[in-house]
Formats: structure tokens, C-alpha cells, sequence
């Protein structure tokens, strides 16, 4: 693994310089509202007090989720027990490949996006998942796509991304759902080994070509998965022993009681090789940064991972601290589960007292949506950019989903504060003061003037009009009000 002089100099750098590295101080409102809006599932008053209050350490505190105390997230998960039985009790418990337990994991998936107090590990696991796409529900992994996503996702979204590769190359969800389980020395399966390569690690551009997939799956032979248990096994009989080669890397003709090292070997090649630290550095700008991200911040987060041994959180301190991000305000758009997802927060929705509370509704509204977590079929997880989502019918099935959560569909499933909570008091003398403090509640931000005129015209009144407690506005009309700004374009920046 050969790396650039321009390379090496950011590499050392990165060594020395990156893990204690902090965000700018101080932060202005409008700062901490954007590393909010990108750093979790959406802002809530009491959330942007608590960044407020100390925003390095908020962040800090985030990005060591498991000292981080999270008794909503932790209810959301009690309430889909399924989650915590192993792969054989999946089997046992029910029917042949019955369903129920992946649609367990969507429900408490995005129950975990809208409650979770460890709001950045929702958004790496969302993340990564999307990286490392296994899609759920899907037929193949109907008994352990639920393991996956806790021992390989959530176990190593903010550890390294060595441990995560090798952790998702041996599971059984990602053997079966990209066919390595069925790959042998007679007959190669190549589509494990093509993703690996073209989405997983160093990319379509590395220069690898279908030479290089060959090699790859010739060496993944072997890796399969016990019929009996559903649990992953390695087949000394199935592998290829002979010699093979990759960007860079290479072994020779060796034993079959050897391919198991082998293939780890390869693995940790990918992961550390210099194309897959620059793929990772621009995904993640991509997710926190803009849709074409500056290539110098791509090229010192790549260096910084390299020197950090693939390790996840040096990484994103640098990019969280770095001007580009700083300066990025406004030039990302929410997908539309995260839209829905902020609209929960904003409202204050809970889940009901008793079993699913609710919170499966979610699900499938996040099924109407066209973006129900985790479930994108083919293997290069759910587009981050804007692009990919704009149409007319997704706007209009976002603006139909915000109406349902404002109006209190499931009251006694999904509670929610009274809508009338979210009005100032005193209430302002005018409707142009109505309209200020409702976009100050809902979009954590004053007006644009655009939003102000419009708003003023649904209500059919000027910025100077005498604000009564009784008008219909602050009465049975306001959920219209507040539904209004939540399909704005406004509550879609990220």
C-alpha cells in the first residue's frame, strides 16, 4: 500500500495532529443549530438548550454512545423482544422464514432515530447500514438480519471500519444476501467479491477489474453458512487454495486450513488501502457536508483514517472541527424518513404505555414515504443526495405523513403534547408575531421572508393584523399552521 508524497505528508499530520481535535468556540445560535440539524435525527427545544449550553461537550458525549445513559432508546428497544434472541432462537421460535422479527428491527429502528438521547450513533447505524447494505425484510436473512444489525453495525459504527468489515464479511446475513454462502473452488460466486470491492472498500475506480473480482471471490471461497444453525462457518473442502492477486496484495498457492487467515488478510488490506480511506472520507462529506464536498476535506479525512488505523471517531472529530463543514449551512437536504422523523421531534410524540406503543405505525408510514429504514433493495444502500428524491409524488406523500403526526393519528398509540403548547406566551399582539414565533418553535429560526409572506397569506391576514385568543388560528386551525412550516422547504434543510 503505496501512498502519495502529498498523501504522506497529511497521513503524518493526521497522526499527529487529529484525535483531540475540537470544535470552533464559541458558537453562535445558528451554529449549534446546524450541528444539530446534522448530527442527529432533528432539533428539539430541550436538545438545542443542552448543545447550547456546552457544545464540545454534547459532541464528545456523543461520540461515546455506550456512557451515554439512554432510557428512551432502551424502551424502544424492550418493546420488540424478538431483537434479543440469537439466531438459533429466531429459528426455533417461529415459522420457517417468517418475518416478524426483521419487521421487529424496522419498528425499533426508527423508534430508536425519533427517541434515541444517542441521536449520532442513530446516524452512523443509519450510515453504515446503508453502507454495508443487507436489505430487511428480505427472504435470506429473515433469521439474522436482527444479529446484524447489533453485532456488526451498532457494535462497530464508532470503532474501526477493519472490525467492521471483517465482522460483516462473516456474518451470515451478508454471506447469504450476496451469495458468498453458495460460492466454492468449483464454482466462484462472484457478487459478494464485486460489492466488496465496488461498494464496500476501495471503489469502482481503484483499478482492481475483473481480474481483480475473480481473485477476490476465488479467495472468499469457503466462507459459507451452516445450513443446521444459520451461523457462519468456514469450508476448508469449498475453498480455493491457489495463488492469488489485488491491488497490492497477494498470496500464494496455501492450504486449505490456511483460507480462513487468508481471507482476514485480505480484508484488512481492503480496509486500510488508500482508496478505501478516500471512498469513506467522501461518504461521510457527503452525509455531513454537501452533496459535492470540497476534495481537500475528502483528502485530509482520508489521510486521517490511514494514520488512525481505519478508526471511525478521529475521523469524524476532524470533520466536525473543519471549516468546510462550518460553512456548509444550508447545502444539504433531509431524505423524507429524516424529514418525518423531525417532524416527530418537533411535535413532541411519545409512544403509548403498552407493547409496540405506536411506534410500528412509523414504520409503515415510513413504508408510504418510500424510505422505511433499511429497506433498500439493491446493495448500494438508500442515495444521500438531494437529487435522487425530488419528485411531486414524494413531496406529496411527506406533506400527507406531516398532516397525520400533527393532527394526532393514534392518540392513544403515539401521544403528543396539545398542539396549542407550541404557541408563545403571552400570545404576540399580531398575526406577523404569531407567524415569528411559530417558525422560531418549528424551524428553530426566524422567517425567511418568502415563509413569512406565505404564511401570512394562508391565513388570510397581513403582518399588522390584531392577534385575538380566540381567532381560529390559535384555535382549531393552528395544526394547519404548524403543518404548513413542517412541509416547508425550510424543515427539510439538514
Amino acid at each position: 500500500m503505496t501512498l502519495s508524497p502529498a498523501m504522506t505528508a497529511l497521513h503524518d499530520r493526521a497522526r499527529r495532529h487529529v484525535p483531540g481535535a475540537r470544535l470552533p468556540s464559541p458558537l453562535s445560535g445558528d451554529d449549534v443549530l446546524h450541528l444539530v440539524r446534522r448530527l442527529t435525527w432533528g432539533a428539539t427545544p430541550a436538545l438545542l438548550e443542552e448543545v447550547g449550553r456546552d457544545p464540545q461537550a454534547w459532541l464528545d458525549a456523543q461520540l461515546e454512545p455506550a456512557s451515554l445513559p439512554d432510557p428512551a432508546g432502551d424502551d424502544v428497544a424492550r418493546r420488540f423482544p424478538g431483537l434479543s434472541r440469537s439466531i438459533g432462537e429466531v429459528r426455533r421460535v417461529g415459522p420457517n422464514g417468517s418475518w416478524d422479527t426483521m419487521w421487529q428491527l424496522g419498528f425499533s429502528t426508527v423508534g430508536r432515530q425519533v427517541w434515541s438521547r444517542r441521536q449520532l450513533h442513530e446516524v452512523l447505524c443509519d450510515f453504515w447500514s446503508n453502507h454495508l447494505n443487507v436489505t430487511s425484510p428480505s427472504s435470506d436473512v429473515w433469521d439474522t438480519r436482527h444479529d446484524y444489525d447489533a453485532v456488526v453495525i451498532r457494535r462497530h459504527a464508532q470503532g474501526t471500519f477493519t472490525d467492521m468489515l471483517l465482522a460483516s464479511a462473516q456474518h451470515p446475513a451478508m454471506l447469504r444476501y450476496l451469495d458468498n454462502a453458495s460460492s466454492t473452488r468449483t464454482a466462484p460466486n462472484e457478487n459478494y467479491a464485486r460489492e466488496l470491492m465496488e461498494l464496500h472498500t476501495v471503489g469502482a475506480g481503484a483499478g482492481y477489474g475483473e481480474a481483480g473480482v475473480r481473485a477476490v471471490a476465488r479467495v472468499l471461497t469457503g466462507a459459507t453458512v451452516d445450513w443446521g444453525t444459520g451461523l457462519h462457518r468456514y469450508d476448508a473442502g469449498r475453498h480455493d487454495t491457489g495463488a492469488a492477486s489485488v491491488l497490492g496484495w497477494s498470496t500464494p498457492a496455501h492450504s486449505a486450513a490456511a483460507g480462513e487467515q487468508v481471507q482476514a488478510d485480505l480484508l484488512r488490506h481492503l480496509a486500510r488501502h488508500p482508496a478505501t480511506a478516500a471512498n469513506l472520507a467522501r461518504k461521510l462529506c457527503v452525509r455531513f457536508v454537501s452533496d459535492d464536498p470540497p476534495q481537500g476535506l475528502v483528502d485530509r479525512l482520508a489521510a486521517t483514517y490511514l494514520a488512525q488505523q481505519t478508526a471511525i471517531v478521529p475521523v469524524l472529530r476532524q470533520l466536525f472541527a473543519s471549516p468546510e463543514f462550518w460553512a456548509a449551512r444550508g447545502a444539504k437536504t433531509r431524505r423524507p424518513l429524516e424529514g418525518f422523523v423531525a417532524a416527530l421531534r418537533v411535535v413532541g410524540s411519545t409512544p403509548g404505555p403498552d407493547g409496540p406503543g405506536g411506534v410500528h405505525h412509523l414504520y409503515w408510514m415510513s413504508q408510504e414515504l418510500g424510505h422505511p429504514p433499511l429497506g433498500w433493495a439493491p446493495p448500494n444502500g438508500y442515495p444521500d443526495v438531494a437529487g435522487a428524491w425530488q419528485s411531486a409524488g414524494a413531496t406529496l406523500r411527506r406533506w400527507n405523513k406531516t398532516a397525520q403526526v400533527v393532527n394526532g393519528w393514534w392518540p392513544a398509540e403515539l401521544q403528543r403534547p396539545a398542539t396549542s403548547q407550541m404557541l408563545p406566551s403571552p400570545l404576540p399582539a399580531t398575526y406577523g408575531g404569531l407567524v415569528d414565533a411559530l417558525a422560531r418553535r418549528v424551524l428553530f429560526r426566524p422567517p425567511t421572508g418568502r415563509e413569512r409572506a406565505a404564511l401570512l397569506a394562508f391565513c388570510e391576514r397581513s403582518d399588522g393584523s390584531p392577534l385575538r385568543a380566540g381567532d381560529e388560528w390559535v384555535g382549531w386551525r393552528l395544526p394547519s399552521l404548524v403543518t404548513m412550516l413542517l412541509d416547508s422547504p425550510g424543515h427539510m434543510e439538514r
